[in-house]
């Protein structure tokens, strides 16, 4: 029996609990505050260390999701978290004033773990705000260096987070056939 630990991250708001929710097999753990900066302004409660969720796969196997808190007077807790991890899901608020400065930000803070592993990012929010759209997220990757799977997703829809957990494990493994 297997298990495998993928890490949710991504600025305040962006979707990780929700996302987390939206797949984990058992209840998940949140660790929510209510916001005492400048988050209040964007949601009441905040993620001050992780969340947790895990899905049970067939032959007993499972995958332990963590998310990390958004803010950055957070970050000590996102080497605890990517210890042992396989990958990174990234997640993004397309309602935010500069989702590429989140983009840019995300990716390097992570960009050890990234190069170790495998990433793959989500945009949330584009119902609400289109623009920038998933060609322009697609440009500012390459202009990086890099191409990731990219979606367009839901956090609050279990069929779009496991997409990008999908997308995720076939980046790691392009062998793995979905039965």
């Amino acid at each position: 029996m297997s298990n495998y630990k993928i890490i949710f991250t991504g600025p305040v708001g962006a979707g990780k609990t929700t996302a987390i929710t939206s797949i984990s097999d058992d209840e998940p753990v949140t660790t929510d505050e209510s916001a005492s900066d400048m988050t209040r302004n964007r949601k009441k409660a905040t993620t001050v260390a992780m969340d947790y969720g895990v899905m049970r796969l067939e032959g007993g196997e499972a995958i332990h999701l963590y998310g990390t808190p958004g803010q950055e007077r957070f970050d000590f807790m996102w080497d605890i978290l990517t210890t042992g991890g396989i990958g990174l899901v990234v997640l993004l608020d397309n309602t935010r004033t500069d989702p590429f400065v989140d983009l840019r930000f995300f990716l390097d803070s992570f960009s050890e773990f990234i190069d170790k592993t495998a990433v793959v990012v989500g945009v949330t929010q584009m119902d609400i705000n289109p623009r920038p759209t998933i060609s322009d997220y697609h440009l500012q990757l390459k202009g990086m260096g890099l191409n990731p799977p990219l979606f367009e997703v839901d956090a609050r829809e279990s069929e779009d987070v496991s997409l990008l957990v999908q997308a995720l494990l076939y980046s790691l493994d392009p062998g793995l056939v979905e039965e």
